[in-house]
């Protein structure tokens, strides 16, 4: 499937910024405004894109490089699915570089690495937000061995157990060629979106994240893109596009 779509978001700092303060909740803050319509619309395309698969319930957002945007899409579109009133998850599955608990101003004393460690069980460290339908569980403590856990049996019953309990569950993972942190996961979802910063991201990665991505035997459901935003305008582009989805 194609899409081709572009959107305004409010400019605000990221890479260090983004851990300490989280990402822009637009969609929350100010729901009617044109880019929450346009996050609407991602979210809808990558519905369309997933009604080819068996099941589409697990949705992984990723990207080649650090700082290209996928903490802000993942929230937001996570927001959007919420707002339609499903019961909607985030995960932050970023262990190296968490970013879910500062954007939803909650502690990350407990969390995937916890319950991956034996420390807790799920329905402990779950939390609901002031997104209604919208529950989050943070990163927890920073571990020494973040791909280990994430291939552990317990990530697997993590994701079950959230399955069982969620319409939709959306993963912020690592990006694909920092770490092979999402090589791992892969197996454990139901698809990949791609995000991608339009000017800052080489080609060359691109092509290589899609062609890691499936080998691992991904269902790549689409891309977005991360745009400067034209003319002295505040804010970045985004868009939905490059129809990678469901390719073999």
């Amino acid at each position: 499937m194609n899409f081709s779509l572009k959107e305004i978001l409010p400019h605000h700092k990221v890479d260090q910024e983004t851990q300490k303060n989280g990402v822009m909740l637009v969609t929350f803050a100010e729901p009617k405004h044109v880019v929450a319509e346009q996050f609407r619309t991602v979210r809808t395309n990558i519905e369309f894109a997933g009604a080819a698969l068996d099941v589409c319930k697990v949705i992984m957002f990723t990207s080649s490089a650090m700082s290209e945007g996928k903490s802000t899409v993942s929230a937001n579109v996570a927001v959007t699915w919420a707002q339609a009133g499903k019961k909607v998850l985030l995960i932050d599955a970023d262990l190296r570089r968490p970013t879910v608990h500062a954007t939803f101003r909650t502690l990350n004393l407990d969390g995937v690495t916890t319950v991956l460690t034996g420390k807790n069980t799920p329905e402990q460290v779950v939390e609901t937000t002031f997104v209604d339908h919208l529950s989050i569980i943070t990163s927890g403590p920073v571990p020494p061995n973040p791909s280990e856990l994430l291939n552990s049996k317990r990530m697997g019953k993590l994701l079950d157990w959230a399955r069982n309990n969620f319409d939709i569950i959306v993963l912020d993972t690592p990006p694909v060629l920092a770490v092979s942190d999402v090589q791992v996961l892969v197996p454990k979802t139901d698809g990949v979106v791609v995000v991608a910063n339009m000017g800052k991201t080489l080609k060359g990665d691109l092509e290589r994240t899609v062609e890691v991505l499936k080998l691992a035997n991904a269902k790549i459901l689409g891309s977005v893109e991360r745009v400067k935003a034209k003319h002295g305008d505040r804010g970045y582009g985004y868009g939905y596009g490059y129809g990678y989805g469901n390719e073999k």
